[in-house]
């Protein structure tokens, strides 16, 4: 034992200075408060490009969990585990550009986690029990608020891109040595947002909601087919097509169809428009749009989803939202939805018969 702790002894003082957890200064007036637990990889050690500057804490609000679940109240972040997350942040300017904000790594709660142990109560339970027509609505002291679709927390591809942020790193490039400015707060930073509008600093509620319209049920249409859809963007604005623009482009999206239910489907590609490209000639893309906007889906038998606004129109992965043609007459035609960006096959609605555009808070109006 003797000679172990002479040898443990003589290992730590041949460690290396940067492994030493050392108190780091800043002259940054901003936030000159460094998390002192993460120390950064000046000297390129490793093949993390991400671990290279500074962390530094941003203060975080209490958090609120209310709406329709069994057990509302305070989120108890000592039981979450952390989570990270890096982003472009790029804003809108009044004149609709963009305005390039900062790379960073944000690290934080997600809101998988967050909400992962609440008890759902849908208010629409009775007539639509599926979970797919769900929202949240995220705001903060300011009085700023945003949607976010149940299925962008629970259903995408890749887990854990939506967190309550805690720390933040600036990713800076090596030969500008550009220091991008820091946040002062704790925010909420969505990771496959291309504009990130919904960013929103120091949340400090979230209410989960369902969708509020009613829709008839029928699950024993045979065969489940409607001959066209309606699209819906406010009083006044709706449109009917049966057949898409002939100059719209077509893409086919590879996909393993998998649901949570019945599990594989199939293994075929789908060929579609972007659903965006159809949206995008009559909704607005604007701060408002992109923070509150939500886009629901509906089935000629009532099956309904709800997107946000921005899962569909402001991505930065790629993971489109297809409108499918099938066949005339075939079953679950004309039109269905192919959700690329969800891991589930749930939100892929069969004979679309209606697509309503707009503001949450103009719901029910």
């Amino acid at each position: 034992m003797k000679h172990f702790m002479i040898l443990s002894l003589f290992g730590l003082l041949l460690q290396p200075a940067y492994a030493q957890e050392t108190k780091l200064v800043t002259n940054d007036p901003e936030n000159p408060t460094i998390n002192t637990s993460v120390i950064p990889d000046k000297e390129d050690r490793n093949n993390n490009f991400y671990d290279n500057e500074p962390t530094f804490a941003l203060p975080i609000s209490p958090l609120e969990i209310a709406g329709e679940v069994e057990n509302p109240g305070m989120v108890d972040f000592s039981k979450l585990p952390k989570r990270s997350v890096i982003v472009k942040e790029t804003g809108l300017k009044e004149n609709g550009t963009d305005a390039f904000i900062g790379a960073y790594r944000y690290d934080g709660y997600a809101l998988f986690d967050i909400l992962n142990h609440r008890i759902l109560k849908k208010n629409n339970k009775a007539e639509f029990p599926p979970i797919i027509d769900m929202y949240v609505e995220i705001e903060n002291a300011k009085g700023e608020k945003v949607i976010l679709s149940w299925g962008e927390i629970y259903y995408p591809n890749y887990l854990n891109n939506i967190i309550i942020a805690t720390d933040v790193m600036r990713i800076v490039p090596s030969k500008s040595k550009d220091l991008w400015p820091l946040p002062s707060t704790s925010k909420l930073v969505i990771s496959s947002d291309l504009i990130t509008e919904r960013n929103i600093d120091g949340p400090t509620k979230i209410t989960v909601k369902s969708y509020p319209r009613s829709f008839v049920i029928n699950r024993e249409l045979k065969p489940l087919y409607s001959p066209d859809v309606v699209m819906n963007s406010g009083p006044g604005h709706s449109e009917m097509f049966g057949t898409l623009p002939g100059n719209i482009q077509m893409e086919t999206l590879h996909t393993i169809f998998y649901g949570k239910g019945r599990g594989i489907h199939s293994t075929q590609p789908f060929t579609g428009a972007c659903l965006k490209e159809l949206l995008k000639q009559q909704s607005p893309l604007n701060k408002k749009w992109l923070q509150q906007g939500m886009v629901t889906v509906v089935g000629k038998d009532g099956y309904r989803v709800v997107f946000s606004y921005s899962e569909i129109m402001n991505r930065n992965d790629q993971q489109e939202i297809l409108l499918v043609p099938c066949g005339e007459g075939e079953d679950g035609g004309k039109f269905r939805i192919f959700p690329s960006c969800d891991f589930f096959s749930d939100r892929a609605v069969k004979a679309v018969s209606g697509i309503h555009v707009e503001l949450e808070p103009e719901i029910g109006n």
